[in-house]
């Protein structure tokens, strides 16, 4: 059976968790602190800072940003539900639109949907390819006479809705991490910018995530690591490495925080991941969406995903395959001949239009046409470090024996 997406583990992960363990320190500490730095060299942002998932960082930013009951939030309905959750974790509510035909977010439906209430703007990266960034940082800015700021924060802090004055960008780059937007690593676009390094994505730390600022001025950046710091533990005024120096056992809890940090054994997976991604990790997941995409370009039954343009290049994080002429019905019978011939794909994502939860809220897929349109011939197919240009060779006829078999 060929799997889907299964981590890359080698000795040299082993090794590293291993010293990490014997090191002493398995909670937030110095790998920890090494990883943000090189994150953020790398992304070229002045601080990133790393906690336990995207879901629990992107949160934080919503509550920094005193986002709640009356608020809007405006997402795509193609994405993940860990997007839309964290909006109804803080009490706002996501407000969906529509998708371009490369599956992220139409920026001028995100200009229709803009209204008083909306304090927030979370575009998307779907599998690997960079939404339209300067297209919605234009919308943001350029509807600044709708926002209507909020003067009482339910945390402590200055009151950045006053500051920045406008929606705030935070990108969903859960899927695009070594993603490039204008000749430029993905992090330094949007506002603030979400990562996540869940065991499935081409840069792990088993579970995790990480913020990128690019705020503009008057915003702190080493300020807002700070602040982003305390509020991931509890409120705690010190981590656990700040209080190991001589004396500085004494700390204050500022305000009620959250629990999200990220441990030193994560960064450990993390360090070796980030080491080789550029010279290892992304050429051998490219080589695969190029085999794929030699396989399936020339097949008139087959719509290859976009990988490149004139702005962005993926991350390669998926291979988001689409059947021409099919149904729904039709796609999932196509899914499950290929796993009959052992060969494990997946789809990328039910939207949240058709999840009960969202669907019990109001929401109708029918009104998202372009979104159930690029969801119900979709198939993403296997892409990780370790498979072979044979096993890749495998799924190309999986697939298309599979695809004649259900059409004829």
């Amino acid at each position: 059976m060929i799997p889907f997406s299964p981590p890359r583990i080698d000795d040299r992960t082993v090794k590293a968790v291993e010293e990490a363990l014997r090191s002493g320190w398995i909670t937030t500490g110095p790998r920890t602190k090494e990883f943000e730095r090189r994150l953020a060299a790398y992304c070229g942002v002045d601080r990133v800072i790393a906690l336990n998932s995207w879901t629990n960082a992107c949160e934080l930013v919503l509550r920094w940003y005193g986002i709640g009951p009356g608020d809007e939030v405006i997402v795509p309905a193609y994405t993940y539900c860990a997007t839309a959750n964290i909006v109804m974790h803080v009490g706002a509510k996501p407000v969906m639109v529509d998708v371009l035909d490369d599956f992220t977010i139409d920026p001028e439906a995100v200009r229709a949907a803009m209204t008083p209430r909306t304090k927030c703007i979370i575009p998307v990266d779907i599998g690997g390819l960079p939404a339209r960034i300067d297209a919605l940082m234009r919308v943001a800015m350029d509807t600044c006479g709708f926002f209507t700021p909020k003067v009482n924060l339910r945390v402590a802090g200055s009151n950045p809705q006053m500051l920045l004055g406008r929606a705030l960008v935070l990108s969903d780059a859960a899927h695009s991490f070594g993603a490039t937007y204008g000749g430029k690593k993905v992090g330094g676009q949007a506002d603030i910018t979400g990562f996540s390094f869940h065991a499935v994505k081409n840069l792990t730390t088993s579970e995790g995530g990480a913020l990128a600022f690019r705020l503009p001025e008057p915003f702190d950046h080493s300020e807002l690591y700070k602040f982003f710091n305390t509020m991931s533990l509890h409120g705690q005024s010190k981590d656990a490495l700040a209080k190991t120096q001589p004396g500085a056992w004494r700390y204050d809890v500022e305000f009620p925080g959250w629990k999200c940090n990220m441990t030193d054994i994560q960064a450990a997976i993390g360090l070796v991941e980030l080491d080789r991604y550029d010279n290892d990790t992304q050429p051998r997941r490219k080589a695969i969406c190029e085999r794929y995409a030699a396989a399936f370009g020339a097949d008139p039954r087959f719509e290859p995903p976009l990988f490149r343009d004139a702005e962005r290049e993926s991350s390669y994080h998926l291979y988001m395959l689409r059947v021409r002429e099919v149904t729904e019905a039709q796609r999932d019978a196509i899914i499950t001949a290929i796993a009959q011939r052992e060969v494990s794909v997946n789809v990328h994502f039910i939207p949240l239009p058709l999840l009960s939860y969202y669907k019990a809220q109001g929401y109708r897929i029918e009104n998202f046409p372009n979104t159930y349109k690029q969801y119900s011939r979709e198939i993403s197919l296997p892409v990780y470090y370790d498979l072979a240009d044979a096993q890749v060779d495998e799924v190309v006829a999986a697939v298309k024996a599979a695809v004649s078999e259900v059409m004829g």
